[in-house]
């Protein structure tokens, strides 16, 4: 598994460091850690066209409206037939995040959905498998006899976006297609808000909440990224019992965290949401991001940077300290982090969608990375204590960061390769120091 963030070698994952304390016998022993996801499988698809194919088709200009499988297939049909699509990218938050992870992990992830049976060379759900990491496991997928989903971004020649949304079969996935052995293998369990609020007699809800019933059970994290306010919003009270009831990581965005938690404040949010679950992340735009966990009185570390101002004053005083669990904490700490974009953001924004996706698998990966360490080390001081990830909070808020960056800086809402060795921003004393 590679080491989650780029530092210098000295703090390089002391697996495949020639440490005479490990025994290479024993971590070929010991299997990488696999990452679970249930997603509604769906593919992003672009295009330029004139307003005369949107009043042709019943789409509103700068509107995002549902479609039939008929007018999808349609609307997709001339789309190729006259070139016009710009992109195909596979999409679904929850996809877009197992894949990120497998890039910057280099370790296997394992997606449950949907997937045509019948898949034709250069169609929709072609670009769907050539988009997504071969170590995505894609073997689990329900073979469905009609299209996955489909996200039209019409982009008319001022400019305006206009949507059509197809669900097509993406919302069929049984509970009896879920292979449960395999997630006993896994070391966390990704859903997204999106499962939960589908339509009643749409299967993928039961499906998902008996997944998740069986990773409460075998004590396995459950990550889930909230995707949007206007799931929350009006529901927030369900959703709170919900994350209480089951959930340890939350991912949201300023808006989401408003809808949850009533408060705009992205910092106020977060803190608010750890009264459900153990650990925040919350991404704010050119803000840039915030994180809210928990560490031990005993294991808390002060920071060495500048004291932040903010709603809760000096709130990253610990924020060097490492993430825990509520209930494996004795005297349990609050403690947040705050990062600015990476280098200010990107010189052009070419893609927001699936930037809080990439900040979430940079979490994951160091999550994964802290389980993996811990059956090759168990001995290791990292884990005299029962921590969540790896890395300190700080850490984790500049690697969720970086990776953040580099889907905005990029088309694909998906991470097209992992992150650099050497980070140019940083001089060359930096790395021989």
């Amino acid at each position: 598994m590679k080491f989650p963030g780029q530092r210098k070698s000295k703090h390089y994952f002391p697996v495949n460091a020639g440490n005479p304390f490990v025994k290479p016998a024993t971590i070929a022993n010991v299997a990488q850690p696999v990452l679970c996801g249930i997603d509604q499988t769906l593919v992003d698809i672009e295009a330029h066209v004139e307003d005369a194919f949107l009043t042709r088709f019943g789409l509103r200009k700068g509107e995002s409206l549902m479609i039939s499988d008929e007018i999808a297939e349609q609307i997709y049909t001339e789309l190729k037939q006259h070139d016009l699509i710009v992109s195909e990218f596979a999409g679904g938050t929850v996809a877009n995040t197992l894949h990120n992870y497998a890039i910057l992990s280099e370790s296997q992830s394992l997606l449950f959905g949907t997937m045509c049976d019948q898949i034709k060379i250069g169609s929709y759900a072609y670009q769907y498998l050539c988009n997504t990491s071969s170590k995505v496991n894609l073997n689990y997928l329900q073979p469905v006899k009609g299209p996955i989903g489909r996200c039209f971004t019409f982009i008319s020649a001022d400019g305006n976006r206009s949507f059509g949304i197809n669900a097509g079969l993406m919302n069929k996935l049984t509970k009896e297609h879920l292979p449960v052995d395999q997630l006993q293998k896994s070391s966390g369990l990704l859903i997204s808000a999106y499962l939960l609020r589908c339509a009643d007699d749409d299967p993928i809800k039961e499906a998902a909440m008996y997944m998740v019933e069986q990773a409460k059970y075998l004590n396995i994290p459950i990550i889930l990224t909230l995707g949007t306010r206007y799931i929350i919003e009006g529901n927030e009270k369900w959703w709170q019992n919900f994350i209480n009831e089951y959930v340890t990581v939350i991912a949201m965005n300023e808006d989401e965290g408003e809808a949850l938690t009533g408060f705009s404040d992205p910092l106020l949010a977060a803190d608010a949401a750890l009264e459900w679950c153990d650990l925040v992340l919350c991404t704010a735009g050119a803000e840039g991001l915030y994180m809210a966990g928990y560490t031990d009185e005993k294991n808390k570390r002060e920071t060495s940077g500048q004291l932040l101002p903010g709603a809760i004053a000096e709130f990253n005083r610990y924020e060097y300290s490492r993430p825990m669990r509520l209930v494996d904490t004795i005297e349990p700490l609050k403690m947040y982090s705050h990062i600015a974009p990476y280098l200010g953001g990107p010189v052009e924004i070419k893609n927001t969608n699936g930037a809080g996706d990439g900040a979430l698998s940079a979490i994951l990966h160091d999550m994964l990375a802290n389980s993996y360490h811990r059956d090759i080390v168990p001995n290791s001081d990292k884990h005299t204590a029962n921590c969540l990830a790896y890395s300190s909070l700080s850490q984790l808020c500049k690697y969720a960061n970086r990776v953040s960056y580099e889907v905005l800086a990029q088309h694909s809402p998906r991470l097209l390769k992992g992150l650099p060795e050497r980070e140019d921003s940083l001089d060359e004393g930096y790395w021989s120091s």
